[in-house]
């Protein structure tokens, strides 16, 4: 199995966040802009300004082990291993029956490491399940772009299939319920509740208004946002969707985060929670973005406090519901495929491709 996550800078300094955004902000997917407009603006201006910017940023974010995504990531690997090991012994499998590689999308570990790791154990069946709840193209679409890219690059193609999208999951759901109410339980409840996702460009959504070739993302996160608030018992007035992380001048979806808390603080909301579904891991959107600008902006407006909620990190039952998604989306390849003597030529065949490189 191939968990992809988004990614991140090797280091919090300008040379390491420039070649890492010279990487993301390259990818057609991510930025829907013929790229003979938009390259000599990412190379000539985006990429001489941005990366010292955005270091400092995640220089207050850093931690002694790395970058808090790729921390959370690799532990949600190792911790994922133990819980499905222990779903295949209930189903009369070795817990080791299955493999999990961890590929980032852009940075390190990257997909292509991955993919090969997975070969190397032996794996002509792939199970590719990104961390991102909600589909967008420039998310889930550019982690598919990727893996199919590395699968061509192999001479003995896996079988692939893949997690497009578990917005509405039930275990994901109760994962974020039961994180937010345990906050809770340790420093009361808000007046009010903001849900913040991801935000992309407009233009896809009026896309799916027109040629019915839109992002789904939009309604995506609305319903999990309704279905979190509806599993948290909060009326429509007691909670709010929003959006971040806007990038260029152009539209993205609306409302804004930033604004939205700035309004509620003018509307003489003294106390909100800020909680961001679509992130399973916490990273420098919530850390910085959310926890340390949407704090600053709350106050500054009026509002007494403000309070960020941790995404779901290593939570046990985040880990289960991806547990239970994995073996549903599984069935079928379980068991051993029928001709082991091929599976162990395949694996001895990479070995000595391996020590040959």
């Amino acid at each position: 199995m191939l968990l992809v996550n988004l990614g991140t800078p090797d280091a919090a300094t300008p040379a390491a966040v420039r070649r890492y955004l010279a990487q993301f902000l390259s990818d057609p997917r991510v930025v829907e802009i013929p790229q003979a407009l938009w390259k000599p603006i990412l190379h000539g201006i985006v990429l001489n300004i941005r990366p010292s910017r955005s270091a400092r940023k995640y220089a207050m974010i850093w931690t002694k082990d790395g970058s808090p995504l790729l921390v959370h990531s690799l532990r949600q690997r190792t911790l994922l291993l133990g819980y499905l090991g222990q779903r295949l012994k209930e189903i009369g499998l070795p817990a080791d029956h299955a493999q999990i590689e961890l590929g980032m999308r852009y940075g390190r570990p990257c997909i292509d490491e991955a993919m090969a790791k997975l070969a190397e154990g032996g794996c002509d069946r792939i199970l590719v399940l990104p961390l991102y709840p909600q589909y967008a193209g420039s998310t889930t679409g550019s982690a598919t772009d990727a893996v199919a890219a590395a699968a061509c690059r192999q001479r003995r193609v896996p079988a692939l299939r893949f997690v497009d999208a578990y917005h509405d999951d039930p275990g994901y759901i109760k994962a974020l319920a039961q994180g937010i109410n345990d906050y809770w339980v340790k420093n009361g409840r808000p007046e009010h509740l903001l849900l913040s996702f991801h935000g992309v460009p407009r233009r896809t959504l009026d896309l799916g208004r027109t040629l019915d070739l839109g992002d789904p993302y939009h309604c995506h996160c609305q319903k999990t946002g309704r279905l979190l608030a509806r599993e948290l018992g909060f009326k429509s007035e007691q909670f709010s969707i929003t959006f971040q992380s806007r990038f260029g001048r152009a539209e993205w979806l609306t409302p804004y985060t930033q604004p939205t808390l700035e309004a509620l603080a003018k509307r003489g909301v003294g106390r909100v929670d800020v909680a961001c579904p679509g992130f399973v891991s916490d990273c420098l959107e919530t850390l910085e973005e959310i926890a340390h600008e949407g704090r600053t902006a709350f106050l500054n407006a009026g509002g007494r406090e403000f309070h960020y909620i941790p995404c779901l990190n290593e939570r046990p039952a985040w880990i289960a519901a991806l547990a239970d998604l994995a073996v549903r989306n599984l069935q079928g390849w379980l068991d051993a495929p029928p001709d082991v003597a091929v599976r162990e030529a395949t694996q001895a065949r990479a070995r000595a491709l391996g020590a040959l490189r």
